[in-house]
């Protein structure tokens, strides 16, 4: 394996780790968001509460791009 492979390498594991974590830290913004009582129609509260639990179930099964992206989603829906 040369030099530019590992450094590659770690980067990606580096990198996967942070998404990793990310994830939890957005759920939390959300449930924190959802608990103080947002001003948001019924569709939009059922949105969120759809694309919360997406985002968490794409985290458990590693999917954290997709997680974090699908959170974003619900954390627009919030104003956050």
């Amino acid at each position: 394996m040369n030099i530019r492979s590992a450094v590659a390498f770690v980067l990606l594991a580096a990198s996967s780790a942070a998404w990793a974590f990310h994830c939890p830290v957005d759920m939390k913004k959300i449930d924190d968001a959802m608990a103080a009582g947002p001003k948001l129609s019924m569709a939009q509260m059922e949105e969120v509460k759809k694309l919360r639990a997406e985002g968490e179930a794409l985290h458990k099964a590693g999917g954290h791009q997709a997680s974090v992206d699908t959170l974003a989603k619900a954390m627009k829906i919030l104003g956050i």
